[in-house]
């Protein structure tokens, strides 16, 4: 039987620590510590305010602990140490913890604020894309573009959740189980893209985590959001509105691609819904006159 080694189990502990936090850059892991930074300028700030507010915290409580230690240690009763009533009612004492939260909150308040209407600023956006949710699938339009689609559950998810075997997600055709779609929702990088999200019948959420933000699609309202990405890559989410029976069964799958790509792309998408228009404009006139 192998000796117990210490050092070997932090340096194992470590290392897995860092690899866990690694992965919070990119999308989000099982097990995964840290929140995730995302891929945009919205979900990079939620990052960084989140860090500060972390180390704040820690600083606070090792001031608090630290201090709640050394009482309990060094003047507990069993080494003579007497109350100081004095202490206890001290009004400048009272003052004084009253004043510094509110002065820390207030300092973490400020930036917090600042970011969360950073984060609501649509203005000079590039292209503008209308997300519709619908039980239970997602409808995107690109704004001026006269490019429409829906976005489903992809077939291979769908008929392996109603046959009822056991999924193995270890399994590399698996492994997007119930986070695969039949149209993916293409976007440009480096471009600051307006959404305009509404639904048609119940209130559904649109949420891409690596994006950093989650808005609901509401009957009869329109909200606004927007994002930029900044990598190439396909970013995954999910309806996060209880919507029905099919809540589960909702995914969002994001492709970004640079720009001269997305073009090109959006090209072929208008080609062809083009095509799609003049077959259904010309089945009624192959048909001939209904007497």
């Amino acid at each position: 039987m192998k000796k117990f080694r210490p050092q070997h189990a932090i340096a194992g502990l470590v290392a897995s620590l860092g690899a866990t936090l690694a992965a919070a850059a990119g999308q989000p892991e099982r097990w995964q510590l840290n929140m995730t930074q995302g891929v945009t300028e919205t979900a990079q700030r939620a990052y960084d305010m989140h860090m500060i507010m972390l180390w704040i915290c820690v600083v606070i409580g090792v001031v608090v602990f630290g201090a709640m230690a050394i009482a309990i240690l060094k003047f507990r009763k069993s080494k003579g140490a007497v109350a100081d009533k004095g202490f206890v009612h001290s009004t400048r004492l009272e003052v004084i913890w009253t004043a510094i939260p509110t002065l820390i909150l207030v300092v973490m308040a400020y930036p917090a604020t600042i970011k969360v209407i950073e984060a609501y600023n649509t203005q000079d956006h590039e292209m503008t894309v209308k997300i519709v949710g619908q039980q239970w699938l997602w409808s995107y339009e690109y704004v001026g573009e006269g490019v429409r689609f829906t976005s489903r559950l992809d077939r291979h998810s769908d008929r392996l959740r109603q046959s009822g075997v056991k999924v193995d997600k270890h399994d590399p055709e698996n492994a997007n189980y119930l986070l695969d779609v039949d149209n993916r929702l293409v976007l440009p990088t480096n471009t600051k893209v307006r959404f305009v999200l509404t639904a048609d019948d119940v209130i559904h959420a649109w949420w891409v985590p690596a994006l950093g933000w989650k808005m609901d699609a509401i009957p009869g309202l329109v909200n606004e959001a927007w994002t930029e990405i900044r990598e190439p890559g396909i970013y995954r989410g999910q309806c996060a509105e209880l919507c029905g029976k099919d809540h589960g069964f909702m995914p969002i799958v994001v492709e970004a691609v640079p720009r001269e790509e997305f073009q090109a792309r959006l090209a072929a998408m208008k080609a062809a819904n083009d095509t799609t228009a003049r077959t259904a404009s010309a089945e009624p006139a192959l048909a001939g006159p209904q007497g």
